[in-house]
């Protein structure tokens, strides 16, 4: 165990592992289950949100607990990756466990969706210092791009065994022991990890001349800034641009610029704005945020096409969804054995981009009664795409930015796909709620008496039996007859629904298989980054 901190000159580049091969693996294994951590996370909680919404009567709110998490965890990852640069990021690996975990615990005993919906921010907290830190930690083990990559896989596999497990786990865990029982999971596997980092993760610090100083005024304007689109987005989607609407857009406007401003002239910014004057760095960070925007879209609307427009159960979605998860470690894998072989190491992005393109349109042509197998053809081929994207994303920006910049580059890349996702989830969820209402309207006036069954008109009715049981009887008291029909008027609508907010998803995401032509290219064989061949 290495107890005494690693300085290393901020310009050496390393020649390799600075560890013996022991306390290297063993500090991995400590990385491997912060991953899971973060991969667990994703992709359980997305499976057992529709069950949630409905046991905690907010539907309205469903986009909002994966909101908070991503909007706390942009804040935060920019943040701790800095303050990982300036003192080392071993403490905050440590922290970072502590507070999820935390939150994990306060998040399984919410009783309300309000409620929730805050702890899911103290997790985001936690989640966004574990992405902004520990992901920095392999360049700082392995300097050498070759080597890195290679190591990369077991962070790679460690995400991919937990989304192996999340979906189905979260399925059945909602099914069999309630939704509360996902949340607790997270405890075992952060007391594993705790131990591994504090045994054998050693404390790397880089020497800096200039003083360390925190932006803590920029990181006021980036709450301020998103958390102002947020509500944008939300309010649109719910009420239209009505003027109300329209002065959150002016504020997300005035708050963006003054941030812009004092980036620009803050010596020690949060935002080195620098880093998006490099062209590659600048392409990668529009890949981030439009690869977020589809991979958050997917993870939290598939189990409500699943479950609501399909009437699967929570295990049955479960299952449906594991190969687009699972297969991000085939993808990993395959890219990490194909990408340092390649003279365009770049092409590795064009193939992934185009599968996720296929798995998304093929998702907005199955409906109900459509086969599972090729539903979950469609989800292998999207889980090998994002796969080869999101490790290739990372060390392309890391391989660019250089040792100085390497930790706020990596957290810069993690926290613009958060953003990303953040809009992915607002924007499609407005979008699918203004449909669906819209929808059953238009489907059932005439039909039933105005305003006699308002549960009609919410989507959480579709994956609730007990609700569904208190309408039917409601229902034959009115001498209404059997409900199922409107049932299925629903299911069918929450479908044309989903589907239309899939098209933004497609739209964006061959937005980001053209925009890769638009990437120098990336050397991972040579010594020297892009950024210095680029003069910067």
């Amino acid at each position: 165990m290495s107890a005494q901190p690693i300085n290393v000159d901020d310009e050496d580049s390393g020649t390799g592992r600075r560890l013996p091969f022991r306390q290297s693996l063993l500090a991995i294994i400590g990385l491997c289950f912060v991953t899971i951590l973060v991969g667990l996370d994703q992709s359980i909680v997305s499976t057992a949100m529709p069950t949630i919404a409905a046991e905690l009567n907010s539907f309205d709110l469903y986009a909002w607990v994966g909101t908070s998490y991503l909007l706390a965890s942009v804040i935060t990852v920019p943040i701790f990756g800095r303050l990982g640069d300036f003192y080392g990021r071993k403490p905050f690996v440590i922290a970072s466990i502590i507070i999820f975990t935390t939150a994990s615990i306060l998040s399984g005993m919410a009783d309300s969706m309000m409620y929730l919906i805050l702890s899911r921010a103290l997790q985001g907290i936690g989640g966004g210092m574990l992405v902004g830190t520990a992901f920095a930690c392999i360049p700082d083990l392995f300097p050498v791009a070759a080597v890195r990559l290679k190591w990369q896989v077991f962070l790679s596999s460690s995400f991919g065994i937990a989304s192996v497990i999340g979906p189905s786990l979260g399925g059945f865990l909602t099914e069999y022991y309630g939704w509360r029982s996902i949340f607790f999971v997270n405890v075992p596997i952060s007391l594993l990890g705790l131990w591994f980092v504090w045994q054998y993760l050693p404390l790397i610090r880089y020497e800096h001349k200039q003083t360390i100083r925190l932006d803590w005024i920029g990181a006021v304007l980036i709450t301020l800034a998103l958390g102002s689109l947020q509500l944008f987005v939300e309010m649109l989607g719910r009420h239209g641009m009505g003027w109300e609407v329209a002065m959150l857009g002016l504020v997300f406007v005035l708050f963006t610029v003054i941030l812009i401003k004092w980036e620009s002239y803050c010596p020690y910014a949060l935002i080195p704005l620098e880093l998006f004057r490099v062209k590659s760095l600048n392409v990668l960070f529009l890949l981030s945020l439009l690869l977020g925007f589809t991979l958050f879209s997917l993870l939290f609307y598939i189990p409500l096409f699943l479950q609501g427009g399909f009437g699967l159960s929570p295990n049955e979605a479960g299952i449906l969804i594991t190969p687009l998860v699972v297969c991000v470690t085939v993808g990993s894998i395959i890219s990490g054995r194909v990408v340092t072989r390649l003279s365009r190491p770049n092409h590795i992005l064009y193939v992934g981009f185009i599968l996720v393109l296929i798995c998304v349109l093929g998702t907005i042509f199955s409906n109900r009664g459509g086969s599972s197998y090729v539903f979950m053809a469609y989800m292998v081929l999207g889980g090998v795409g994002l796969g080869m994207i999101m490790p290739n994303l990372t060390i392309f920006s890391q391989e660019v930015a250089g040792k100085s910049n390497l930790g706020i580059a990596t957290a810069l890349v993690q926290s613009i796909r958060m953003i990303g996702g953040m809009l992915g989830i607002a924007i499609v969820g407005s979008l699918i709620n203004y449909l669906y209402a819209t929808g059953m309207t238009r489907q059932l006036s005439g039909n039933i008496p105005n305003d006699s069954f308002p549960d009609l008109y919410d989507p959480q009715l579709l994956v609730n039996p007990p609700q569904q049981l208190a309408l039917q009887e409601q229902a034959r008291q009115m001498g209404m007859g059997d409900i199922q029909s409107w049932i299925d008027i629903g299911r069918e609508t929450l479908t044309v629904s989903i589907h239309s907010g899939f098209w933004i998803v497609f739209a964006l995401t061959l937005l980001a298989a053209v925009w890769v032509y638009r990437l120098p290219l990336i050397d991972l064989k040579g010594k020297k980054t892009v950024r210095k061949k680029e003069g910067k």
